[in-house]
């Protein structure tokens, strides 16, 4: 049994892979299954509370999440002037003081011209709370990467053709000419304790965040220094 959720991005995508420095990084092309479930838990949080919340983790944490991508994606890469927390401090009383320094990082910023579709499977423990949760999503990746709910989730009993599953799984079939990207996911280890921000614990990439390795069904139609375009092989 499959959930589905359409979405329309209003916004442009932005979602750095799990190793990447602050300093630069290529932004995926889509969101991942951690981002998903991430996205998920806070709204979760947000509507029923805490307690409630960190019940429901065990389950939402072993969802299988697969995606059917925008028809068309437009990275933009840039270097923009950023703010970032100094490692020495300034001289009081020059252009420079105060606890953060002037630099430059690369950024790239995605534009969809489709709508995104999420599928989550294969298990749902609670199908009401699920489908409200994915209600109150209201952006994926970095904050400000804003979508909108197109309309009620629906539930099928097998999942369509043109979705990709990113669950790591070598045996399933893929496109040989499509892109290939690594997307995170929570390990089963991951505890509700260690996805709460606010409880200092730390995660650990290839322990309790592990990496899926997917391709995507896009294609590279045309590119510049400034920009790549894809399309979706359908």
């Amino acid at each position: 049994m499959w959930l589905i959720a359409e979405y329309q991005p209003t916004a442009l995508f932005s979602l750095k892979p799990a190793w990447a420095t602050s300093s630069g990084g290529k932004s995926l092309l889509v969101p991942t299954p951690y981002a998903v479930k991430m996205a998920l838990l806070d709204a979760a949080c947000r509507t029923v509370g805490v307690a409630v919340a960190k019940e429901a983790w065990l389950w939402l944490r072993d969802l299988t999440v697969a995606l059917r991508p925008p028809e068309r994606a437009v990275v933009t890469n840039l270097f923009a002037r950023i703010l970032k927390p100094r490692r020495t401090p300034a001289k009081p009383g020059t252009q420079h003081a105060g606890p953060l320094g002037k630099t430059i990082a690369f950024r790239e910023y995605v534009y969809f011209d489709d709508t995104l579709v999420i599928a989550l499977g294969e298990e749902i423990s609670d199908q009401s709370r699920l489908e409200n949760w994915l209600l109150q999503v209201n952006y994926l990746g970095k904050r400000g990467g804003f979508v909108q709910l197109l309309g009620p989730p629906t539930l099928a009993e097998t999942l369509p053709s043109e979705f990709i599953v990113v669950d790591g799984d070598p045996t399933r079939p893929f496109l040989a000419d499509g892109i290939i990207q690594q997307l995170d996911d929570c390990d089963a280890s991951l505890t509700f304790e260690k996805a709460n921000i606010y409880s200092g614990k730390h995660i650990r990439l290839g322990k309790e965040r592990v990496l899926r390795h997917v391709v995507l069904p896009y294609h590279l139609v045309r590119s510049s220094k400034g920009f790549s375009y894809y399309e979706r092989i359908n």
